[in-house]
């Protein structure tokens, strides 16, 4: 198993290579599923991004796999209307881009399903390392980010609260949304401590974000 730092303890220069040279390996899209039917079989460890609609989880996967279009992005809130799934390195690790929640232009029918299927594939999914709860560092977490939480604390699936948009944010007042989000974590029993900042704009957090990810594909938690 690869060695992870405590709290806000700072990789080392290897770590941070490894997470490198994973995320810069060969990257597909191999499957999309808006029914548990349609889920593929695990082709290996998994990480599932969550969060509301519009808070970056497309353009995080853009930003840690160094292309522009591999997630789709887009400004109109529930364009993400399946679960995406990406195989990084051949088999090392699955990144797993889910539907937005808290607002979709699709039917409720539609939305009904796939919002489901997620729900299923959070509780049932042998594999899932780890689920990125992304938070808009602007706001912090809403009623909708803890549904999440507490449905991943009864499933007992590791989850970690990712910041995004750092550089929409003066540094005190996304101090101040970290420490309030740590506040809150803390009550959660499947909730990773160490909560990361990230820009997908600048870069800040995306080198320590991809070293994290590329020790959990290195071996079992």
């Amino acid at each position: 198993m690869a060695e992870l730092p405590a709290a806000d303890e700072t990789f080392s220069p290897a770590a941070l290579e490894r997470g490198r040279l994973l995320f810069a390996s060969e990257c597909e899209f191999f499957a999309g599923a808006m029914t548990m039917a349609q889920l593929p079989l695990a082709r290996g460890p998994e990480v599932a991004f969550a969060g509301r609609s519009n808070v970056g989880k497309s353009s995080l996967i853009n930003a840690l796999t160094g292309r522009k279009a591999l997630a789709r992005v887009s400004n109109t809130p529930g364009r993400t209307q399946q679960l995406n799934f990406f195989d990084l390195g051949r088999g090392k690790l699955t990144l797993v881009d889910l539907p937005g929640y808290g607002y979709s232009s699709v039917g409720k029918a539609k939305a009904a399903a796939w919002t489901e299927t997620t729900r299923a594939f959070l509780k049932g999914r042998p594999e899932l390392r780890r689920v990125c709860l992304l938070v808009d560092g602007r706001h912090g977490l809403k009623p909708g980010d803890e549904d999440i939480m507490k449905l991943l604390d009864k499933s007992a699936v590791i989850y970690q609260v990712v910041l995004t948009k750092a550089d929409k944010i003066k540094p005190a007042e996304l101090e101040r949304v970290k420490t309030e989000t740590a506040a809150t974590l803390s009550r959660h029993v499947a909730a990773h401590p160490v909560i990361r900042v990230t820009s997908s704009e600048d870069g800040t957090g995306i080198p320590e974000l991809r070293a994290e990810l590329a020790a959990l594909g290195e071996g079992p938690l």
